[in-house]
């Protein structure tokens, strides 16, 4: 009999934590393993990426479907319990201070604990071999999964965010094992959490190259008509971490050191974040040239129309965006986050540019310039492949496959 694995996942909006379960979904190798895939709310432009060839995506559950939806709408849709839940979450969570530049992530864990007791038990009848909380919070696949190894995966820098150590060890501390994405990533966990280091096993976000170059191909892109326009590009959700409200102070200082640039942006998220890129490139005098693309369904085609992809962020854990457009030969131009040394060689298969504005503008003008070093980078990456299906291997050797 194949080992039963189940793998949750609160959703398949446009992300990085979604598109890598996406890549390992699409590795699964149904003669080995049977998969249950448990989303919580079918709602995301992904959802219909699942391949359903190859894993069985089990139904919604409506308690399950209103844990991240507003308190208004739990009680619209029945959900008396989870809107209890989330609001004595909200209630009770610790507001003490945040440190500076660090993200308060405490209400997820919160909201977690105060729903848990009004969610029902997932497949019951079933115990799986491993069950895969694949983004926090864990609670759910401790308390209402049965399965004989539970995993939760880390795609966060811990070292950016802000936890309540206390209420999230013990729920870290009841998982067999811990998936980080990459070994720096890992490090900073077991800095938060030391005594959980000997949990922790690698597994990168697994990235199917197939996949990628073929959706490329879907459609035919174009981002601007003028030859002589360079077009950047940058993706990812509007928030703190990824730092695109600078983009069009950077913009202004690339334009006024000659460059004739345009700097696209897809994404979506905070609202108050997307205004403030929109109010910069105002006060900047960019708006003709940072120009929001706001979601896309497939967003590969874009990479494959820009010129460069820029990835300004002041933190990531491991950025699929970076590995996609390195999949896709362009040139990648990354700020000097704290595990940005771990994906680029700099000079090789893209550049680190400082994070400041002032340096991070007159270093991308530099390599945007630098047609041979371009040249360079794309030879590297038409030589080496960074899809990283193997990965799967890992989770096959944890069950026996």
């Amino acid at each position: 009999m194949k080992p039963r694995i189940l793998i949750m996942m609160h959703y398949m909006e446009l992300g990085g934590a979604e598109s890598a379960l996406l890549g390992l979904l699409q590795s699964i190798d149904p003669a080995r393993v049977d998969v249950d895939v448990f989303i919580y709310d079918h709602r995301g432009k992904l959802m219909q990426y699942i391949p359903t060839d190859k894993v069985r995506l089990l139904p919604e559950v409506k308690a399950y479907k209103m844990i991240e939806r507003p308190v208004k709408e739990c009680l619209k849709s029945g959900q008396f319990g989870v809107a209890l839940g989330r609001w004595w979450a909200k209630r009770t969570v610790d507001r003490s201070p945040v440190p500076e530049g660090k993200d308060d992530i405490r209400i997820f864990t919160r909201i977690a604990d105060c729903v848990e007791c009004f969610l029902p038990d997932i497949q019951p009848h079933i115990e799986y071999d491993l069950a895969i909380s694949f983004l926090i919070p864990h609670n759910y696949v401790l308390s209402k999964v049965r399965a004989k190894k539970k995993m939760g995966w880390i795609h966060t820098d811990y070292s950016t965010v802000y936890v309540d150590v206390k209420r999230e060890l013990p729920v870290w501390s009841q998982l067999d094992y811990i998936a980080s994405i990459s070994d720096e990533v890992g490090e900073k966990f077991v800095e938060t959490f030391p005594t959980l280091k000997d949990k922790i096993i690698p597994v990168e976000n697994i990235l199917s190259s197939r996949f990628i170059r073929q959706r490329a191909e879907e459609e035919v892109i174009s981002l601007d008509s003028n030859p002589s326009t360079i077009k950047l590009l940058t993706m990812g959700r509007f928030s703190n971490p990824k730092k695109m409200e600078e983009i069009p102070m950077i913009c202004r200082k690339i334009v006024d050191d000659g460059m004739d640039i345009k700097w696209f942006i897809i994404g979506y998220g905070s609202v108050e974040i997307e205004q403030e890129v929109r109010d910069n490139a105002r006060r900047e005098g960019v708006t003709d040239r940072v120009i929001l693309l706001g979601k896309k369904e497939n967003p590969y085609p874009y990479i494959k129309a820009c010129d460069i992809y820029v990835q300004p962020s002041r933190y990531e854990g491991k950025s699929i965006t970076v590995r996609e457009a390195q999949i896709l030969c362009k040139p990648v131009i990354v700020t000097n986050y704290p595990t940005a040394s771990s994906q680029i060689q700099s000079g090789m298969d893209g550049v680190i540019v400082p994070l400041e504005v002032d340096a991070c503008a007159h270093e991308m003008a530099d390599f945007i310039r630098d047609k041979e070093g371009q040249a360079r980078v794309v030879k590297y990456l038409e030589t080496h492949d960074y899809g990283n299906e193997q990965e799967i291997e890992k989770i096959y050797q944890l069950v026996g496959a």
